[in-house]
């Protein structure tokens, strides 16, 4: 069956581009000089670029404890709501109770001992001076001060050091965050990253998600467009009837490429006062690049360089000495920001050049050059118009009679 109706539509065609190449000169002509014409008038132009992106934590904070030692007691779960300092953790204090109390008897110990060498100094110094002692025998219990007030200095700094690491076992909040990540349990033997090479023992990993961010790739082609402080729109799958709205911080100075595709992270922040993005969320991202009112604009197809006026000119039948009169002169800016139109008057269709702005792909703001209700005729390119005259001729050569 699919084979008698793929025969009947061969049949249909052939008889179609039979009758068509045996139409009139005129009806070719028709096909062959088809264009449309557009006023050039006010637009809001409008462009975004979509990417996607995953929600990360702007920061996040790895919780380790100064003392090691056994776990015995942790404060807060994966996805608490932590205060800035609520105890987290406690550590067995025993041994830095011990070293406290030793501390502590060495400070008692070396401030009897500065007592006793203060008494000998001034007793050594009334015998110095009435000549009792020798100079040498004086200068044995200067030293002998001068050692037991370094001794006491010495161990107020232990005993303050000892008052530390017993703090140390208690682990506190260093800020207001939610829990993320808790790799240990109670009974577990850590270590303090003060002492151990590998940094210490992380306990927990916090992170302040009532503002997180989305980190999108964004192909290079359309990362010239990005800039700081653009809007973005989100949506994620978990709510797709809701839109949320974030801002561009960061565009990311090193490209990733996979699979041949070179994208650039543009990081987003967004307000997550509600706590609805998790993190590690897959998200859509459309951010607005473009979305402006212009006074005057025309379609991007009407544009023309020098490469192809020539073929859009012998469609309205321009002569080819007319359009090399209009490019006798180069013009500033050709190809960047200068283009070609083709625009219709009471005298028939004229060329002229148009110094252009924005554009949202389809059309394109006009500076200079035109004004408004102007007609600019929109034709095919060369390489379409070339292809389609091309087509012609094969078909008129495969239909030919004699």
């Amino acid at each position: 069956m699919k084979t008698i109706m793929n025969k009947k539509f061969l049949t249909i065609t052939c008889l179609a581009l039979f009758l068509s190449s045996c139409g009139s000169n005129e009806d070719a002509n028709k096909e062959t000089t088809f264009y449309k014409k557009e006023t050039v008038n006010q637009k809001k132009l409008e462009l975004s670029i979509e990417a996607s992106g995953i929600i990360e934590a702007i920061s996040s904070v790895e919780i380790k404890s100064k003392a090691s030692g056994e776990i015995l007691f942790l404060g807060a779960e994966v996805g608490d709501l932590v205060k800035k300092g609520s105890i987290l953790g406690q550590i067995d204090q025993r041994t830095p109770k011990n070293t406290l109390d030793q501390a502590r008897s060495d400070l008692e110990a070396s401030r009897v001992r500065l007592e006793n060498a203060k008494s000998q100094y001034d007793r050594g110094k009334e015998l110095h001076e009435n000549g009792s002692i020798s100079d040498k025998d004086y200068e044995d219990i200067q030293e002998s001060y001068a050692q037991a007030k370094s001794s006491v200095v010495r161990t107020e700094v232990s005993y303050e050091n000892a008052k530390i690491a017993l703090d140390d076992t208690i682990v506190r909040s260093p800020v207001q965050g939610t829990v993320i990540s808790r790799p240990v349990e109670v009974g577990q033997v850590i270590s303090s990253p003060t002492s151990a090479v590998g940094g210490g023992t992380v306990l927990m990993t916090m992170a302040d998600l009532a503002k997180v961010r989305v980190r999108a790739l964004v192909d290079e082609i359309d990362v010239g467009k990005v800039s700081i402080g653009q809007t973005v729109s989100i949506k994620v799958a978990a709510y797709r009837d809701k839109e949320f709205f974030g801002t561009v911080s960061k565009i990311e100075p090193l490209a990733k490429i996979e699979q041949n595709v070179t994208t650039f992270p543009v990081l987003i922040d967004i307000d997550n006062n509600e706590n609805l993005l998790l993190l590690g969320m897959n998200t859509d991202v459309v951010i607005e690049v473009l979305n402006k009112s212009v006074s005057l604009s025309t379609p991007t197809m009407s544009l023309r360089t020098r490469k192809d006026i020539y073929s859009a000119a012998s469609i309205l039948n321009i002569s080819e000495e007319t359009v090399n009169t209009f490019l006798s002169e180069k013009v500033d800016g050709e190809n960047f920001n200068k283009f070609i139109v083709i625009k219709d008057s009471k005298s028939g269709p004229q060329l002229a050049w148009v110094k252009i702005g924005e554009s949202d792909l389809t059309y394109v703001e006009v500076l200079t050059g035109l004004k408004s209700e102007d007609t600019v005729f929109i034709l095919p390119s060369k390489s379409l118009f070339d292809y389609q005259k091309r087509f012609k001729e094969r078909v008129s050569a495969s239909f030919s009679f004699g």
